[in-house]
């Protein structure tokens, strides 16, 4: 099949996510300037560079109680920071339950029953146990054409990695799986992992 997006897939649901998969999972944590915490995942995400080291994530539309955007957004254009947490597949549930869009002042690490700790290098909390967390500070904020897409970039300022998934010296995500989102309500992890050496190696 061909389809122009203006023109509409015809398919019960839009094929575009299912198309590119699988994402990984950015889970990211936020605090607003009056302290409120919010956590919630991120599909469109990904690192972008090596040096300085820099992430993004996209935030596609936008809540009631937050004309324009979400609280994610919100909060990082009030205090410039965020921390990305890695998605273990055994914490897929509380995932789950931190992408609703609850109100404002709801903090979705009780909401989840997630523990949390401060983080290092920026005023804001990550997930306790997380395979990888990843402190940034805010970069930039783009707007893409449509009406709540933004993409942030962070410059990656503290990393941490969970003792038990470096193995000889490398992380290695087979010890936790990472959650990856698919299309509609699909997700899966990564189990299985191959070596290709590159041309100039």
């Amino acid at each position: 099949m061909f389809y122009r997006p203006e023109d509409g897939h015809g398919m019960p649901h839009n094929p575009f996510g299912a198309i590119v998969a699988p994402r990984p999972i950015g889970w990211i944590a936020t605090r607003a300037a009056d302290g409120g915490e919010n956590l919630a995942p991120y599909s469109f995400f990904n690192a972008v560079a090596y040096e300085p080291p820099q992430v993004m994530f996209a935030s596609t539309s936008a809540k009631p109680d937050r004309p324009g955007t979400k609280d994610s957004v919100a909060n990082i254009r009030q205090t410039g920071v965020f921390c990305v947490n890695i998605v273990e597949a055994a914490k897929a549930d509380a995932m789950n339950a931190t992408s609703g869009p609850w109100p404002r002042e709801t903090d979705e690490f009780t909401l989840a029953r997630i523990a949390r700790m401060a983080c290092t290098t920026i005023p804001c909390s990550r997930v306790v146990g997380a395979p990888a967390a990843l402190e940034c500070e805010l970069v930039r904020i783009e707007q893409l054409p449509g009406e709540a897409n933004f993409v942030v970039f962070g410059e990656v300022r503290g990393v941490h990695i969970r003792d038990d998934c470096i193995i000889g010296g490398r992380v290695d995500v087979r010890v936790y799986q990472p959650l990856a989102r698919l299309g509609y309500r699909d997700y899966t992890s990564v189990t299985e992992v191959f070596t290709l050496a590159r041309p100039d190696d």
